[in-house]
C-alpha cells in the first residue's frame, strides 16, 4: 500500500502520495483537498485505494456529465467507424441527457444510483413542465441510451482517466411493463403501415404541389430503403434494364461539422434490391425530367459534388452543390444523385423529413406519418404476399433474420386468415 501525507498551505489542506509514472519511476503526486484536515485525510485514503485498484488517479478536472458527453462526442464518437445514422442517433441521445438535470451534475459525483433513477424515469409516462404528456421510451430507444452512456463512461475511465470506475456497469434496464387488459375489445397493435389508399392520397398531394419529396417517397415505398439511403442513390447505382438498384451509402446532416455528409449504410454492407415495373417507369420519367430541366435552367442548373475529408481515424465525404457556371475546385468529385429539386440541387433527408411532418396535417389518415413507415409498409406487403423471410432480410439489409422476424412479426388480417384456411382440404378431420 502506498504511503501518503497531508499538509496545509494557506487555508487549504493538500494530500500527496507516491505512485509510478508512465516510465515506471516512483514520483510524488499532490492533489488539493479541503479546508478540513480530516476530510482531506479521507480523500487521501480514497485516492490511494483507487490507485491500488486501478493503477491511476483520476484527473482533477471539474467537469459535468454533459461536459464529458461533449468530450466523448468530439474525441470518442466521431473518429469511430459507426455509420452516419448511428452517430446521428447517439448525438440525439447526448442532447437529451444534457437537457436533463443529471447532465448538469458533476461527473465525479454521478453514482450508479443517480443513473439507475434516470433510466427508471425513462420508462414511465409523465407530464412535462408545459403540461405535455411525455411517453415512455421504447425498448429499442432505451438500449440506445444505455449504449451511449456505457460507452461515454468507459471513455471517461480510459483513455481520459477522468474517473476511476464506470458506474453504468451497475445499471439495470427495467423496461416498462404495461398493464394488460384482459377484457378489452382492442386487438393487438402492429407496426404502422400505409394503406394503398393512403399512399395514393399522399403521392397525389405531392404531385399537385410539384414537391421534390415525391420521388424519395416513391422509391422507399417500392424498395424499403431508409431515408438516408434513398437520398444517397446515384444514377450509377440503378440498372433500369435489369430493374435493380445497389445500396452502397447513406447521406445525412452532421451536427458536428454542420454539413451534409455521405457515409456507409447502417450495417456497412452493400446490397442489391430488385424493383417492380411501376418503379422502373417512375425512375425513367424522373431521369427524363432531369434532362429537360437541365436544358430549361441552363447555366443556373446545379451540379452536386463530394469532397473527402480525413479526420483522425474517420473518413467522411462532404456534399456541395454549385451552379454549372461556377468554378469547381479540383478536389471536388461530381456525383449524379437521383433525388433532386427542380434546379438540380440534391434532396436532403432532413428536408424530406420536414415535408413528411407537414403531410400529417394535410392528408387525412396520416396524422402519425413518418418516412420510415414506408419501409414497414414494403416489408409487410412482401411478407403478406408470401415472400421468404430470408429474401426480405437481404432486401432490407438486416444483419440477421431475427431482426426481420422480431420487428415485423405481424401480417395483415387477410393474410392471417388465408394462412388459417390452409388447413381446409389438407386431410384435417371434419368435426361433426
Amino acid at each position: 500500500m502506498a504511503k501518503g501525507s497531508v499538509r496545509k498551505k494557506g487555508k487549504k489542506w493538500y494530500f500527496r502520495f507516491y505512485l509510478d509514472d508512465e516510465n515506471g519511476n516512483r514520483v510524488q503526486k499532490e492533489l488539493p483537498g479541503t479546508e478540513s484536515k480530516s476530510e482531506t485525510e479521507s480523500l487521501l485514503r480514497k485516492a490511494m485505494e483507487e490507485y491500488e485498484n486501478q493503477r491511476f488517479v483520476a484527473k482533477t478536472i471539474n467537469l459535468s456529465l454533459g461536459d464529458m458527453l461533449d468530450m466523448w462526442v468530439r474525441d470518442g464518437l466521431n473518429p469511430s467507424s459507426r455509420s452516419n445514422g448511428t452517430v446521428r442517433s447517439y448525438m440525439n441521445v447526448v442532447n437529451c441527457v444534457k437537457r436533463h438535470p443529471i447532465g448538469k451534475r458533476k461527473l465525479k459525483v454521478v453514482t450508479a444510483e443517480h443513473l439507475q433513477a434516470y433510466f427508471d424515469s425513462l420508462v414511465i409516462d409523465k407530464v412535462d413542465s408545459d403540461g405535455k404528456l411525455v411517453k415512455a421510451l421504447s425498448s429499442g430507444t432505451l438500449h440506445v441510451y444505455a449504449a451511449v452512456l456505457r460507452g461515454a463512461f468507459r471513455f471517461a475511465v480510459f483513455p481520459k482517466q477522468l474517473i476511476t470506475f464506470n458506474p453504468m456497469q451497475y445499471v439495470v434496464l427495467r423496461e416498462s411493463n404495461d398493464d394488460f387488459e384482459l377484457f378489452s375489445d382492442e386487438t393487438n397493435s402492429s407496426v404502422p403501415t400505409v394503406s394503398d389508399k393512403q399512399y395514393a392520397e399522399l403521392t397525389g398531394y405531392l404531385k399537385e404541389k410539384n414537391n421534390p419529396a415525391l420521388l424519395p417517397i416513391q422509391i422507399a415505398y417500392y424498395t424499403g430503403l431508409r431515408i438516408g439511403e434513398v437520398c444517397a442513390l446515384t444514377w450509377q447505382d440503378i440498372d433500369l434494364d435489369e430493374q435493380y438498384l445497389t445500396v452502397r451509402r447513406s447521406i445525412c446532416y452532421d451536427n458536428i461539422v454542420k454539413k451534409l455528409i455521405i457515409g456507409p449504410t447502417k450495417r456497412k454492407r452493400i446490397r442489391t434490391v430488385d424493383f417492380c415495373d411501376t418503379l422502373a417507369k417512375i425512375l425513367k420519367n424522373a431521369k427524363q425530367q432531369q434532362i429537360q430541366r437541365k436544358q430549361q435552367y441552363g447555366e443556373f442548373y446545379h451540379h452536386n459534388y463530394y469532397v473527402s475529408v480525413k479526420e483522425k481515424s474517420r473518413t467522411y465525404h462532404e456534399v456541395h452543390t454549385m451552379p454549372i457556371s461556377a468554378s469547381v475546385p479540383e478536389t471536388y468529385n461530381k456525383v449524379s444523385f437521383v433525388c433532386l429539386r427542380q434546379d438540380g440541387t440534391r434532396e436532403a433527408p432532413h428536408t424530406v423529413s420536414d415535408i413528411c411532418k407537414s403531410i400529417r396535417k394535410r392528408v387525412a389518415g396520416l396524422e402519425n406519418f413518418h418516412f420510415h413507415m414506408l419501409r414497414h409498409t414494403y416489408t409487410s406487403k412482401l411478407l403478406a404476399h408470401g415472400a421468404a423471410p430470408k429474401d426480405v432480410q437481404e432486401l432490407l439489409g438486416h444483419l440477421d433474420i431475427n431482426t426481420t422476424l422480431n420487428v415485423y412479426a405481424h401480417a395483415t388480417r387477410e393474410s392471417k386468415r388465408s394462412s388459417a384456411m390452409l388447413l381446409d382440404g389438407q386431410g384435417c378431420t371434419v368435426e361433426k
